[in-house]
């Protein structure tokens, strides 16, 4: 078959901050990707360009850039298209997309952490797809860095996926991707590899071993739909790789819906990405990866095709979802009032706020569009829907995301996706892999047994330092994380991956605490939260707007309470300068999104606007809950 010897397409996939986004930096710069006086003031991790991707230091959306790169021996220039995916497995569609565009996948694991369990998520899906792997050792500068014993933990992984002999035979990169150094010689642990001062030997590698994309001469067009984005000017912009034929500006080509349908539709925009910029182009022949504008409602894993022969390319499919949870309008007594609630000020920043169930319902769709691994679920309610995902922190960053665009919403407690088998409830479960000092392990798998977790395998590597695996149900992973980092003083590192279903586990109770309930509306005072300190953890701050059935505090014992947080001192007549003895407060615990939906029970959810997010009782009314309560108990 004939073969475009210019072009390579590659993705690099590896678990959460082994470096990915580091690497692609490097690769950018030493390409010669920028102008040398743009080159000293580029960031660091370029291809984060999401505000949250920036703050969380993670990477959410898959994205692709190209680098030039001129052989030292003076070939011509080739292209190599570099996909740069997520680590998480709540973003695990992400993956799934981008190994759609690529022939080949380099594998990058931190010299000391090893693969952990997102590594083994993105080489499955990788293995599944046949392709050819490259491993990069990261991080080898690490003082505790451990390179023998990580690459066999490597080998012991391909095994276990079941991986062919081809694909066992992988080679193997030993590099420090923020100096931006790679080897073929493996380094001593703990330096950075000393018989090289860039990354050339990578790019050889990947020259070498990464196919370079087939195709049929003379073959119809086929091009697949990976991705979306927008854009102002042009509208929807449809990113795609060509697998056969050619796409030119201004062609009219076959459009394969999902529902097989064909319409013709004309190519008024053609882009090829350089760098980190999109520039228009004329054509894209076979292995290209493009962008093209002018057909406003394609979707991801459709097809372009030959219009006198279409033929569909297959759709893309992704892992099911594994949690979900509610997101509705605000229906709390402050729904569209500012941060405080009163004032002026506040009705004034808050006039372009999105509080209508038709708003919440248009934004909730529009995700749909690009996000494949998401889905939403019609209610009994006409204001809310239920939203499926992989797992919490991909429905968090939606709701992050909401809330950063002026919504105010409110979010049920993330509930386990069942379905049922035989007759039988089956429940997803996680497995879960943790890092923790030896003094803690007793309290670790303490928290493990509440949540039903059964032990898999422990080892320690002599460091000081114990890695347990576990398979718990996901259920029970829900506010794990809080109460895993009080208990091992913030020094654990926990991380989760889907494994499946399995019966039903039976009752979970994870929260032993209560909740502190506001009993009225009013202002937050400071002698309020004097006297009610001692009865658990509190939330809130002096002067803070608060509601019935919001929630104030944790209690420090099991059952709920219902308090007066607005309690003023009375005043008397009798006053000396001596009475008025300001005692300390406690400063409240602040909760973030993430928190606050861990927190949450059953009968708690959790109000979301741009300035606050507060947790409150789905029932606000005092008298409602008490009756309903009783009613339970009869």
């Amino acid at each position: 078959m004939p073969t475009r010897h210019d072009i390579r397409n590659v993705a690099i996939v590896a678990h959460v901050d082994h470096g990915k986004t580091t690497l692609v930096d490097g690769m950018l710069k030493q390409a010669g990707s920028f102008a040398e006086h743009a080159a000293e003031k580029l960031d660091d991790r370029m291809m984060d360009s999401n505000d949250l991707e920036r703050e969380k230091g993670i990477t959410i959306l898959a994205k692709n850039t190209a680098v030039k790169y001129h052989p030292k021996d003076g070939g011509d220039p080739i292209t190599i298209n570099i996909i740069d995916t997520p680590g998480h497995a709540d973003f695990g569609g992400e993956v799934e997309r981008g190994l759609s565009m690529v022939d080949a996948v380099v594998l990058l694991v931190d010299a000391s952490e090893g693969p952990l369990p997102q590594t083994r998520f993105v080489l499955r899906k990788a293995l599944a797809a046949r392709m050819p792997v490259i491993l990069c050792i990261n991080k080898t500068d690490r003082p505790d860095s451990r390179i023998d014993e990580v690459v066999n933990e490597t080998y012991d992984l391909f095994l276990d996926l079941d991986a062919d002999e081809d694909q066992i035979e992988f080679p193997i990169v030993y590099a420090c991707a923020r100096d931006g150094v790679a080897s073929l010689t493996k380094p001593e642990d703990g330096t950075v590899p000393s018989d090289s001062t860039n990354l050339e030997p990578f790019f050889n590698t990947l020259l070498e071993h990464v196919p370079a994309p087939e195709y049929d001469e003379g073959g119809p067009l086929q091009a697949h739909v990976t991705n979306l984005d927008a854009d102002n000017f042009l509208g929807r912009i449809a990113l795609l790789r060509v697998e056969q034929g050619e796409l030119a500006k201004g062609q009219s080509v076959a459009w394969i819906k999902r529902d097989g349908s064909i319409a013709n539709v004309r190519i008024t925009e053609l882009m090829m990405t350089e760098a980190l910029t999109r520039k228009p182009a004329e054509k894209a022949g076979p292995g290209d990866i493009c962008a093209v504008a002018g057909i406003p409602d394609i979707m991801i894993g459709e097809t372009l095709a030959d219009p006198e022969n279409p033929i569909a390319l297959p759709l893309i499919t992704v892992d099911e979802p594994a949690i979900s949870m509610t997101i509705g309008t605000n229906t709390s007594p402050l729904v569209g009032r500012g941060g405080t609630g009163k004032g002026a000020d506040a009705k004034a920043a808050v006039k372009d706020r999105k509080v209508t169930a038709r708003q919440v319902k248009d934004r909730l769709e529009r995700e749909l569009i690009g996000n494949v691994s998401l889905r939403v679920l019609e209610t009994e309610r006409p204001d809310a829907w239920e939203v499926q995902g992989r797992g919490e922190l991909a429905l968090a960053i939606l709701v992050e995301q909401m809330r950063r665009e002026g919504f105010e919403m409110t979010i049920g407690k993330p509930q386990v996706v069942t379905k049922q088998v035989d007759g039988k409830t089956y429940e997803p479960v996680e497995r879960m892999t943790i890092d923790v000092p030896e003094e803690h392990m007793g309290a670790v798998t303490q928290l493990m047994g509440v949540r039903k977790g059964r032990m898999d395998n422990m080892s320690n590597h002599g460091s000081g330092w114990v890695r347990m695996e576990f398979v718990v149900p996901s259920r029970g992973l829900i506010g794990f994380r809080t109460e895993f980092l009080t208990n091992t003083r913030g020094t654990g590192i926990a991380h989760s991956i889907h494994e499946g279903h399995e019966p039903w586990f039976g009752t979970l109770t994870t929260r032993n605490n209560g909740s502190l309930v506001a009993d009225r509306a009013g202002a937050v005072t400071a002698f309020a939260m004097t006297n009610l300190q001692e009865r658990g953890v509190l939330f809130t701050e002096p002067g803070t707007e608060v509601y019935e059935g919001m929630i104030v505090g944790e209690n420090s014992r099991a059952d709920d309470m219902d308090v007066n947080i607005t309690k003023e001192k009375k005043l008397t007549n009798m006053r000396s300068s001596s009475a008025d003895s300001f005692e300390a407060i406690v400063p409240p615990r602040k909760l973030s999104l993430e928190q606050s939906l861990e927190f949450c029970r059953d009968d708690e959810c959790v109000e979301v606007t741009p300035e606050s997010v507060r947790i409150r009782k789905v029932v606000l009314d005092q008298k409602e809950r008490g009756r309903t309560a009783s009613r339970a108990k009869r």
